[in-house]
């Protein structure tokens, strides 16, 4: 594994759970499908302490342990507006909702919020409840770095915006296919992102899920200086 920033810890949980401890000591969670996860190893799927919790989207694989790790660290927990306000009504005392374009400051992270094209509602009751809509994350950590977390999505032409805007300097993509993209529509997220280190997430964690880093590899095989990370479920860049 090679070392990222110095100041900057990430463990993939596995599927598209990261936990993210930031040069100042903040706990960040990405995701936090723990419990349930298959793809998560056992000593992961309890957190001591969490400062921030980003959720992407409502589907259970993104959401599944959000409102039990808020009740017990007392985190932050940031989401679209309509999430936010679905969780707040499970028992989030600290949500935290925002909007598309939009950048908020937890403590000295920031976060901004960014399209994500995928479907989204949160299954309550065996019935789909509303939770607002798809997104991504750029958060930016005290010492500059920036990591985007891509959430669940296909590939779409304003992946380049982010880029120009927000330069981020690493990416967490999606490889899986049938859900999110496949490796192939990744590479192409890669170029328009402009971004040069890569880590492959939501892949192979069911069997629907068949997209891997070495296909990524030879789609991207153009691609000069670009570095694809490819992590084991709690594995740390560190």
């Amino acid at each position: 594994m090679g070392v990222l920033n110095r100041d900057i810890s990430i463990t993939w949980l596995g599927h598209a759970a990261f936990k993210i401890t930031s040069p100042g000591g903040k706990v960040v969670m990405i995701d936090p499908w723990l419990s349930g996860n298959p793809a998560c190893p056992d000593h992961l799927k309890t957190v001591d302490r969490c400062d921030l919790i980003l959720v992407t989207h409502g589907h259970f694989d993104h959401m599944g342990d959000a409102v039990p790790l808020a009740q017990q660290t007392g985190a932050t927990v940031v989401g679209i507006f309509e999430l936010a306000t679905y969780l707040q009504g499970k028992g989030v005392k600290n949500a935290s909702g925002m909007n598309k374009g939009g950048t908020q400051a937890v403590g000295d992270i920031k976060v901004t919020m960014v399209n994500a094209v995928h479907s989204c509602g949160a299954l309550d009751n065996g019935t789909i409840v509303y939770t607002g809509e798809p997104v991504g994350y750029v958060v930016e950590f005290e010492n500059g770095f920036k990591v985007y977390h891509a959430g669940d999505t296909a590939v779409f032409g304003d992946m380049r915006l982010i880029g120009e805007i927000y330069r981020p300097d690493l990416a967490l993509l999606p490889i899986g296919d049938y859900y999110v993209m496949s490796p192939k529509e990744a590479a192409h997220a890669i170029r328009l992102l402009g971004v040069k280190r890569v880590v492959p997430m939501h892949y192979q964690t069911f069997p629907v899920l068949t997209g891997t880093p070495d296909a990524l590899r030879r789609e991207t095989a153009d691609i000069a200086g670009l570095e694809i990370i490819e992590m084991r479920p709690g594995d740390t860049i560190d």
